[in-house]
């Protein structure tokens, strides 16, 4: 299944699933850990929203050899693990807006896998850890370089969890939709350029891996988001350097999953 929220006239929000007329939304009731059904309603001219308001947000960094090497980095020997605020979050076809207060003029965009977890985990082993997963969508990991590598101790957290620096969807989509997301092609475009293009298969810590490593000790509550990690291609490990600019257009499309959209804009301070 894939399911969404949007709003309504109204801007009364609901979980939804696409119908195939462009506009209109099969409404849904259900909780991720209980499972979604048809109510049998229709909204039409709904507008999609980030397809779910997570319980917290942890990325992954370096989590593709080529991406490793291209940031002149070694591979890690276990995952490298950041957080980004939650009211980062935005929906398909929303602005990510250039941080002009605390200004950044080296602003990256970043495709990944995104996985929404079903229910709370705690010390999860591989066998296991995706019967977590209550299924999986399109994730911008968007990035002010400046800050994340130079400015005042090389603040990831503050890098990358500006408002609007974490846009997600269109749709999670359920495992049931997705049976092998260890093997998805992954593509980021600038514009219509591609400028990332790899497979989930290239991760250097996979899936399992990852919840392994990230439950350990640690519950991560129902409803969290994990960013996966970004294959290479990023715009500033490109010679010179491609940062984004107001007019542009990103966007990260996932094999099975769709294509997650956002324009790119300057707001003053």
């Amino acid at each position: 299944m894939r399911i969404g929220r949007i709003a309504d006239e109204h801007d009364e929000v609901h979980h939804a699933a696409p119908t195939g007329d462009p506009g209109a939304f099969a409404l849904l009731e259900g909780s991720w850990a209980g499972g979604f059904q048809p109510t049998g309603r229709i909204v039409r001219n709904g507008r999609l929203l980030a397809p779910v308001v997570p319980a917290a947000v942890y990325a992954i960094g370096l989590n593709y050899h080529d991406h490793a090497v291209e940031t002149g980095s070694p591979v890690p020997e276990y995952p490298v693990l950041f957080m980004k605020n939650i009211r980062a979050v935005t929906g398909p076809g929303e602005p990510i807006r250039l941080p002009r207060k605390l200004r950044s003029d080296e602003v990256d965009s970043e495709a990944e896998l995104a996985v929404v977890l079903s229910r709370d985990c705690l010390n999860v082993n591989r066998a296991t850890a995706l019967d977590h997963v209550a299924g999986f969508t399109c994730a911008n990991d968007v990035s002010a370089r400046d800050w994340q590598l130079r400015r005042s101790g090389r603040q990831w957290c503050r890098a990358k969890s500006f408002d609007t620096f974490c846009p997600l969807g269109p749709w999670i989509v359920t495992p049931d939709e997705l049976p092998d997301p260890l093997h998805l092609a992954i593509t980021g475009r600038l514009n219509g350029r591609v400028m990332q293009q790899s497979n989930t298969a290239r991760m250097i810590f996979d899936l399992p891996a990852l919840l392994e490593f990230l439950s350990a000790d640690t519950t991560l509550p129902a409803g969290s988001v994990i960013l996966t990690g970004t294959p290479h291609g990023v715009g500033m490990a490109r010679r010179p350097p491609v940062w984004l600019q107001p007019g542009d257009t990103v966007s990260v499309e996932i094999e099975g999953i769709g294509t997650l959209e956002n324009p790119v804009v300057e707001v003053a301070a």
